[in-house]
């Protein structure tokens, strides 16, 4: 009774583990077209100018983030950036930039920000062939529910996906659902949320949810096994192990009845 309890209960969890069961080796799968990143009201980037007269660059540098700008290539050091000095986007969706004045970021990407402060640094003859380097600061992603390690995540580059924010918090646990991985996003004045099917690479590659933006919260859904384990000792007689707890007493009373006779 005990192996053929536990047989059938793998059986119907087993085919709930794999992800992109409907990959097929050899067939393409069509992606969604990766959008990047673009800065909002309360995020903070830094600005770094560099040129041949370095002097004069200078002016338009924060002090602290040109000695420390680009030195954050991994989770831990990026944690530490976050202390350097940057530019916060006002409400308005503009910074303060040095000699500049007033410029209007948001709405727009590392690159694209980077044009913009080099174009005007060029037509308003401020600096000869600058090199405009733009990265983001505090801009990051959380992962909850049936994780390895759940936590806040730093956003370091304009294309992170969904993929790489499970394996960021270590990959789902055997407890969590592949086809109820839901992410919560901003757009706006509202929270929108996107349910994924990690079981279906076809779903997850054409979902809105696969790149993920600034504060993102990916949410894993827990299974049944795990709901029946956050009973009282996980005996309610929907577990596993309630069954498996009765056939065990089961047994004890019928070797009592037997040594009685």
């Amino acid at each position: 009774m005990v192996a053929i309890a536990s047989f059938f209960w793998s059986c119907t969890s087993v085919k709930n583990i794999g992800y992109f069961q409907d990959l097929e080796p050899g067939v393409a799968e069509q992606m969604a077209a990766p959008p990047e990143i673009k800065v909002r009201p309360n995020d903070k980037i830094s600005i770094v100018v560099n040129s041949k007269d370095a002097q004069l660059s200078n002016l338009f540098n924060l002090p602290i983030v040109s000695h420390r700008i680009g030195v954050a290539s991994d989770q831990s050091l990026n944690r530490n950036a976050q202390q350097v000095s940057g530019y916060t986007v006002d409400t308005y969706g503009e910074i303060d930039f040095p000699v500049v004045g007033k410029v209007r970021v948001a709405g727009l990407t590392r690159s694209e920000i980077a044009v913009h402060i080099k174009h005007t640094l060029i037509t308003e003859d401020l600096v000869k062939d600058p090199v405009v380097t733009v990265e983001f600061m505090n801009l990051s992603f959380s992962v909850l529910g049936e994780v390895n390690n759940p936590g806040r995540f730093y956003i370091d580059h304009d294309r992170i996906t969904l993929l790489e924010a499970i394996g960021m918090a270590g990959d789902l646990t055997i407890y969590g659902k592949r086809n109820a991985v839901y992410l919560l996003r901003e757009e706006g004045s509202v929270q929108v949320p996107y349910r994924v099917d990690l079981t279906s690479a076809r779903e997850l590659y054409a979902s809105p949810a696969f790149y993920l933006q600034q504060n993102d919260v990916v949410y894993v859904e827990p299974n049944t096994v795990r709901a029946r384990h956050s009973t009282v000792n996980g005996n309610n007689v929907r577990s596993t192990s309630f069954w498996l707890s009765l056939a065990s007493l089961a047994a004890t009373i019928t070797m009592l009845f037997v040594r009685l006779k």
